[in-house]
């Protein structure tokens, strides 16, 4: 499955992109950013602590519910502004 992930703020910093695109068998979101961990390292999984996300624009609260095909997934840590 195709899922592209985009970063804001902080996790932009951490991962060195606004947004990839991954050729990846993650089913869930644990798994993703399992991947994505590995992937970029710690200072992208201390971001992960703290964020919120969004799958095909809806807020996911539960990370081990199954991912839609091909979905796209935004990285929101927390941030100040309005």
């Amino acid at each position: 499955m195709k899922i592209t992930v985009r970063y804001f703020a902080a996790a932009r910093a951490a991962a060195g992109t606004a947004e990839e695109t991954l050729d990846s068998s993650a089913a869930t979101l644990d798994a993703l950013l399992a991947e994505l961990a590995a992937r970029h390292g710690e200072r992208l999984t201390s971001v992960f602590a703290r964020a919120s996300y969004l799958v095909d624009g809806t807020a996911w609260r539960d990370p081990a519910a199954e991912l839609p095909q091909d979905p796209t997934v935004d990285v929101l840590p927390p941030f100040a502004g309005g």
